[in-house]
C-alpha cells in the first residue's frame, strides 16, 4: 500500500509539473512498458488520480459553496455602491470644474463692462418686443410677459438625456429671460407659427449649472441643478455650449447685483412718518438706525448665503449648510423683522426645503441598506438640527423596519428548523439592539420621540414573529423542536434589557396564540395515545430483557424526578406494567416541554391539559379495579395506582410549583380523588 502510495504521489507531482508534456509523456510509457497489461494498469493509476482529482474538487466547492453565494451577494452590493459613488465623483468633479471656469471667467467681466459701455444696451421696450415675438411661438407661454422688466437674454435648440442612463429624450428650446429660463419642447405637429410647447420655468436663484466634462459621444453638455433632481442638455457644438454657460453665469450674476442695489436704494424711511413728525431729531435718530440696518443686511456672507447654500447641497455638505443656518438664525435673532429680512428668510426658507428633500430622499428605503444604522446617523443629526425630528424619526424607523425585513427575507431556510431559528433570533434582535442604541445616541434630547420608538418595535416584533411562526408552528413541528425554539427566542430577547428595552411581554403576547394551539394538539395526541394503549391493557409486568434496557430505563426515570429504584424486581422485571411506565415518560415529557413554553397568559391552558392527561389513567385504573375479579391482578393494579398517587402526580405538582412559582390546585385536588381510589379498591362505584 505504502509503495502504492508513493507511486501515485509521483505520478500526480509529474501530470502537476508545469513542463509536462503529454505527447513525450505517452511516447516515454509505451517504450518502458512491458505490454498491454501495463499499460491498462497505468491508465487505471491515471483515472483513479482524475477521480480522486474530481472528488476533492467536489468537496471545495460543497465546502465553500454558501462563501461564493455570500461573496457573489457581496460583489453585487458593492458593484451597486460604487456606481453611487462613482456618480457622486463625478457630480463633485463638474462642480469643481465649473467653479474653476468662474474663476477664470471674472476677468472678462471687466471687459464686458467696457464693451457695454462702448456699445449702449438696448432699449426696455425693445428687448420685450423681441421676447413676445418669440414666445408668440410658443404654446401656453402667454402669461410670461405679464412680469414687468422681463426680456429676452439669450435663446437655442438644446438637446435634453436621461441623467441616469444618459439616453437621449427629446429636442429643446430654450428662453434665458433676465430673470428665469424658460424650457419650451417642440411640436411634431405645428399649427401656423406655433412652433413649441411649454414646459418649464425656472427661477435663476433655483438652479446651479454645472458643466460635464466630454466623454465622446458624449460631448458639449452641461447640467442644470434643480435640487433633488438634475436635467441635462446638450449643445449644438462646443462654442454654442461656452456661450450658454457664460451668458448663464453672467446673467445669474446681473440679477443679484440688480436685487442688491435695488434694497441699498429703497428709501430708508417711510413718507407717512416724515409728514406726521415733527419732531427734528426723529430724522436724526432713525435714518441713521435704518442706514445700518441696511448695511447690515449688505454684509458679504449673507448677500452669498442662497448660492453658498445651493453649493453646500450640491456636494452634499449637509453639516456646512445646516451650520450656515444656524449662523443666518444667530445673526437675524436680534434683527427687527422688515421686509428685507423677509425677503432674505424667503429666499432662505426655498433651501430649507430642498435640503430637507435631499435628507429624507438619504434616509428613504431606496437607499442601500447597509451600513447598519450609524449610516443614517448623518442625516438624521441634519434633519433634527433643521427642527424636523419628527419626521427623522419616522424616516430612521422606516429605513431600519426595511433593513431588518430585508435581513429576515435574505435569510436561507435550513434543513434543520432549530438552526434556523437560531440564525433568525441573532439577526433580528441583534439588529434591534443595534436600532435602539443608534436611537438612544441620536434622539437623546428628544423624549418625545421614544413612544414612536415602542411602537416601531412591536410592529418589528410583530414581523419577526410572523417568521418565526410560520417555520415553528405552521410547519407542524414536534412540541419539544418548539419548545426549544421559544427558548432560544425567550434568550436572545432578554439580551435587549441591557439598555433596558423589555420586550418579553411584547413577545409572550403575539406568541401565546399559537403556542395554545401546539400544547392543547399535543395533549390530545397524549390522550389518544394513552386511550389505545389502555384498550389493550393485560395487566402484567413488564420485562425489559436486557441489563441496559433497564439502566436506561431508570436513568430516564431519575431524569424526571421519579424515584424508581423500588419498582424494579430480579433480572430485568419491572413491577409496573407497560401503560403505566409509557404513560409516565410520555407525561413528564409534556411537562417539561409545557413548562419551556410557558407564560403567565398559559397557566390555566397548561394547567387542564395536564389535569386532562392525568385524568385518562385515573380513569383507567378506576375502571380496572372494579371490573378485576383476579385478586393477584387486583394487587398488581394497585401497585401501579400507587405508583401513580405516591410517585409520579406528587413530582408533577413539585417541578410544576418550582417552575411557576404558584401552587397547582387542580393538580391537588385530582390526587385526592385518586387516594380514595387506592383507599377503597373493593368499591364498584367510580370515585372519578
Amino acid at each position: 500500500m505504502l509503495k502504492m502510495s508513493e507511486t501515485g504521489n509521483r505520478l500526480r507531482k509529474l501530470l502537476e509539473s508545469p513542463n509536462f508534456d503529454p505527447q513525450t509523456y505517452v511516447k516515454q510509457l509505451s517504450q518502458q512498458s512491458d505490454g498491454d497489461r501495463d499499460l491498462q494498469e497505468h491508465r487505471q493509476k491515471i483515472q483513479n488520480l482524475a477521480d480522486e482529482t474530481a472528488q476533492n474538487l467536489k468537496k471545495n466547492v460543497y465546502k465553500n459553496y454558501r462563501q461564493f453565494i455570500e461573496t457573489a451577494k457581496e460583489i453585487s452590493y458593492l458593484e451597486s455602491e460604487m456606481y453611487q459613488l462613482s456618480h457622486i465623483l463625478t457630480e463633485q468633479k463638474s462642480i469643481m470644474e465649473s467653479i474653476t471656469q468662474a474663476l477664470l471667467s471674472t476677468d472678462k467681466d471687466e471687459t464686458s463692462k467696457e464693451m457695454q459701455a462702448a456699445f449702449p444696451k438696448e432699449t426696455e421696450e425693445v428687448k420685450q418686443r423681441a421676447l413676445t415675438s418669440l414666445l408668440e411661438k410658443v404654446e401656453g407661454a402667454k402669461n410670461i410677459m405679464d412680469i414687468p422688466g422681463r426680456h429676452l437674454v439669450y435663446n437655442g435648440d438644446l438637446f435634453e438625456f436621461d441623467v441616469d442612463n444618459m439616453s437621449p429624450i427629446q429636442k429643446v428650446h430654450a428662453f434665458l429671460m433676465n430673470d428665469c429660463l424658460l424650457i419650451a419642447t417642440w411640436l411634431p405637429n405645428r399649427r401656423g407659427t406655433v412652433k413649441y410647447k411649454y414646459s418649464d420655468l425656472y427661477d435663476l436663484e433655483s438652479f446651479a449649472v454645472v458643466n460635464v466634462k466630454d466623454n465622446p459621444p458624449m460631448k458639449d453638455m452641461f447640467k442644470i441643478l434643480m435640487f433633488p433632481d438634475s436635467r441635462i442638455f446638450q449643445a449644438e457644438n462646443s462654442k454654442v455650449k461656452k456661450e450658454w454657460l457664460e451668458i448663464l453665469d453672467e446673467t445669474k450674476k446681473n440679477k443679484v447685483s440688480k436685487d442688491r442695489h435695488k434694497k441699498e436704494e429703497e428709501a430708508p424711511t417711510s413718507p407717512i412718518r416724515s409728514e406726521v413728525s415733527t419732531n427734528p431729531f426723529d430724522l436724526e435718530d432713525e435714518d441713521p438706525a435704518d442706514a445700518e440696518e441696511s448695511a447690515e443686511l449688505g454684509i458679504e456672507w449673507i448677500q452669498e448665503l442662497p448660492e453658498d447654500l445651493d453649493v453646500c447641497i450640491a456636494q452634499r455638505d449637509f453639516e456646512g449648510a445646516v451650520d450656515l443656518l444656524d449662523k443666518l438664525n444667530e445673526y437675524l435673532k436680534d434683527q427687527p423683522s422688515t421686509q428685507k429680512v423677509k425677503e432674505l428668510r424667503s429666499k432662505v426658507d426655498e433651501r430649507v426645503r430642498q435640503l430637507t428633500e435631499v435628507l429624507v430622499f438619504e434616509l428613504s428605503p431606496d437607499r442601500s441598506l447597509r451600513g447598519g444604522p450609524k449610516a443614517t446617523r448623518r442625516a438624521v443629526s441634519q434633519l433634527i438640527r433643521l427642527g424636523q425630528s419628527t419626521k427623522a424619526c419616522e424616516l430612521f424607523l422606516k429605513n431600519r423596519a426595511a433593513a431588518v425585513q430585508t435581513a429576515i427575507r435574505q435569510l436561507r431556510i435550513e434543513g434543520a428548523t432549530l438552526l434556523y431559528i437560531h440564525k433568525l433570533c441573532n439577526i433580528f434582535f441583534t439588529s434591534l439592539l443595534e436600532t435602539a442604541k443608534e436611537f438612544e445616541m441620536d434622539f437623546a434630547g428628544n423624549t418625545g420621540c421614544y413612544s414612536a420608538f415602542v411602537v416601531w418595535s412591536r410592529s418589528a416584533m410583530k414581523m419577526f414573529v410572523d417568521a418565526f411562526s410560520k417555520q415553528v408552528f405552521d410547519s407542524k413541528e414536534s412540541l419539544s423542536t418548539a419548545a426549544e425554539c421559544v427558548k432560544v427566542a425567550k434568550e436572545h430577547c432578554q439580551q435587549l434589557t441591557e439598555i433596558g428595552l423589555d420586550l418579553t411581554f411584547m413577545l409572550q403576547s403575539l406568541l401565546v396564540k399559537d403556542i395554545r394551539a401546539a400544547l392543547q394538539s399535543q395533549k390530545d395526541i397524549i390522550i389518544e395515545a394513552t386511550k389505545h394503549r389502555n384498550s389493550e391493557e393485560m395487566w402484567r409486568r413488564m420485562n425489559l430483557m436486557t441489563p441496559e434496557a433497564l439502566a436506561k430505563l431508570m436513568e430516564e426515570m431519575h431524569s424526571c424526578g421519579i424515584s424508581f429504584q423500588q419498582y424494579t424486581g430480579d433480572g430485568c422485571w419491572v413491577n409496573l406494567s407497560y401503560t403505566m411506565v409509557a404513560f409516565t415518560k410520555q407525561m413528564m415529557s409534556f411537562l417539561e416541554e409545557g413548562l419551556k413554553l410557558y407564560f403567565p397568559e398559559l397557566h390555566m391552558v397548561l394547567l387542564e391539559s395536564l389535569r386532562e392527561i392525568i385524568l385518562v389513567a385515573v380513569q383507567h385504573v378506576d375502571y380496572s379495579l372494579r371490573c378485576e375479579q383476579d385478586p393477584e391482578k387486583k394487587s398488581f393494579i394497585l401497585q401501579n395506582v400507587t405508583f401513580l398517587h405516591d410517585t409520579v402526580l406528587p413530582v408533577v405538582e413539585r417541578r410544576f410549583e418550582e417552575s411557576v412559582g404558584k401552587p397547582a390546585k387542580q393538580l391537588q385536588d385530582l390526587r385526592k380523588s385518586t387516594r380514595q381510589v387506592r383507599v377503597n379498591p373493593d368499591s364498584t362505584t367510580s370515585l372519578v
